[in-house]
């Protein structure tokens, strides 16, 4: 990977995301797809920890601003606040609105900066939802819950995965309207018709004029929606409902191991069928491989490294009898569970990547 100069004057998008190392993995290969899908782009990303900042200034990236937490957060008393009666995942969402709010404050050459979640991955050239926002000022994409799953809109009719927001005073506006509500109240629960940063979203149609809420079916498609649609590949590009797919949102995808993954859609009441698993949720997660191989490649071998929990047994010569026998015991029952769950297709193994 190597670097190139910035020259914000010649880039056509402008993308901005936040992680710390818990979700460095997934935001390198949110990068990777930009990379490969969007030739003209600068991305920001806000690092929330030492670790990220330090890993991804080895790197090098090109097409990329880091900022570090410091940076961002120094002078802005009403966020410090903020993070002081806060949890992290609660501080991570207050800093939401405040991230494109940085980037057009800091970099004037910005017209239209679009937010982005770390857990992104594009498939094809994002330029159709562009094309949608047109000249107007907010972009904003909706769940799309089947009706069985219209209760979790309780969460939010839209979602905050990716967000578009003009240079424009209606844009201003609402980020700004966004930031204060975040800053008086954005907390990791339902109470009073609000949810974290996400359920302000709900109004913003009525609220704020100049919003678009965007219909490309390739956009958007997410595990609490995937079923909703026919997934099919043509000439190697995936298509949902004979429209490209543009992004998919790996909400809730959790590592038990290098080899062993979660999808969580069992929580959306399905199992995914062999097309979506080979064909949407496959190609990431080879992604996930190939970035977890580029980091460890990248690091000196006496230094901290990213890992993944993994099951390991003590050294019996340092446990009591019993006790060994009981730890032996507990991770026996916890791998047939796993076994368990293998088989019924709720967790999904990879070889080198590639899901089996």
């Amino acid at each position: 990977m190597g670097s190139e100069s910035v020259n914000m004057n010649i880039d056509k998008y402008f993308f901005c995301t936040y992680f710390d190392s818990n979700y460095l993995i997934k935001g390198l290969a949110l990068y990777q797809s930009l990379i490969r899908h969007v030739k003209s782009f600068r991305l920001w990303i806000l690092c929330m920890d030492d670790l990220t900042y330090g890993t991804l200034q080895k790197l090098n990236l090109c097409k990329v601003l880091l900022i570090p937490l410091k940076d961002f957060e120094e002078g802005d008393k009403e966020l410090l606040e903020a993070k002081s009666n806060r949890s992290r995942i609660e501080y991570y969402f207050a800093c939401t609105p405040s991230l494109p709010l940085y980037v057009l404050k800091n970099y004037p050459e910005v017209d239209v900066i679009t937010y982005l979640d770390a857990d992104l991955f594009f498939f094809s050239d994002p330029s159709p939802i562009f094309d949608e926002l047109n000249g107007d000022s907010v972009l904003i994409v909706g769940h799309r819950f089947p009706p069985r799953l219209k209760k979790l809109e309780c969460h939010g009719i839209y979602n905050v995965g990716l967000l578009s927001f003009r240079r424009d005073a209606i844009g201003l506006q609402c980020l700004n309207w966004w930031r204060n509500s975040c800053l008086e109240w954005c907390y990791d629960r339902e109470e009073n018709d609000r949810y974290a940063d996400q359920k302000y979203l709900d109004d913003w149609p009525t609220r704020f004029s100049k919003i678009v809420i965007l219909q490309h079916k390739g956009a958007g498609l997410a595990p609490w929606n995937v079923d909703n649609s026919k997934i099919h590949i043509e000439k190697g590009q995936v298509f949902v409902d004979k429209i490209r797919l543009i992004y998919f949102h790996f909400h809730g995808l959790h590592p038990l191991h290098e080899w062993l993954y979660d999808p969580n859609l069992i929580r959306y009441g399905n199992y995914s069928n062999a097309s979506i698993k080979k064909n949407i949720y496959g190609p990431y997660l080879k992604e996930l491989y190939d970035v977890r191989r580029w980091i460890s490649l990248s690091q000196p071998a006496n230094s901290s490294r990213i890992r993944l929990k993994s099951i390991r047994i003590n050294n019996p010569a340092k446990t009591e009898k019993i006790s060994f026998l009981r730890t032996i015991l507990n991770k026996i029952i916890r791998l047939a569970s796993l076994v368990k769950k293998i088989l019924e297709g709720r967790l999904w193994v990879t070889i080198y990547g590639k899901v089996i």
